[in-house]
């Protein structure tokens, strides 16, 4: 395995974030933001926006990245993207692996490599309201962590893993409730 792709954390610039944020709390405070334009079809084309952080806007994000998001032919779309659902499992396994590496770092635990597999499962029957008693969103979201350490054991691998979930913000965000506020602006 490549050193480049082993996963890593500075536990010195941890520290410091972890000291700012508690000397300062409002710097916990952060806005990341995106900007999505449809792209035909029901394809959209997404961009980074600003990131703010206790009400401080820095715009070296904006504008950065682009995505383009659509669905499979199979789903009526033109396959020029990446789903919904594949983002947001992109997006719970990006936290995963931020999460992992920090608490494994955090115990002393050299990681060589984190490989995710992540399946969303839905059932259409609840967005094409053919059921009202079915969700409209995901049945379901699996998960399978593979860990390589050259030092931990199976035991200190799992322990990991259990404590990931409550430790993830992503995974906080999909199993619990949040305000979502849609408005026509």
């Amino acid at each position: 395995m490549c050193a480049l792709n082993k996963p890593y954390v500075d536990l010195d610039a941890v520290k410091q974030t972890k000291e700012a944020v508690s000397k300062q709390p409002e710097l916990g405070n952060i806005t990341f933001s995106m900007k999505g334009k449809s792209a035909g079809g029901i394809a959209v084309r997404v961009e980074t926006g600003v990131l703010v952080q206790n009400g401080v806007a820095d715009n070296s994000r904006a504008g950065k990245f682009s995505l383009t998001g659509d669905e499979p032919v199979a789903l009526l779309g033109t396959d020029t993207g990446v789903s919904p659902a594949e983002y947001l499992l992109m997006g719970l396994a990006g936290c995963y692996t931020v999460t992992l590496t920090s608490m494994a770092a955090a115990k002393g635990i050299e990681l060589g490599s984190i490989d995710l597999e992540l399946f969303f499962d839905i059932n259409l029957n609840g967005f094409l309201g053919l059921d009202k008693n079915v969700r409209k969103g995901a049945q379901g979201i699996r998960v399978d962590v593979h860990l390589e350490s050259p030092g931990a054991s199976r035991e200190q691998l799992e322990e990991l893993v259990r404590e990931l979930t409550a430790n993830s913000p992503i995974h906080d965000t999909l199993a619990n409730p949040v305000n979502i506020t849609t408005r026509l602006a």
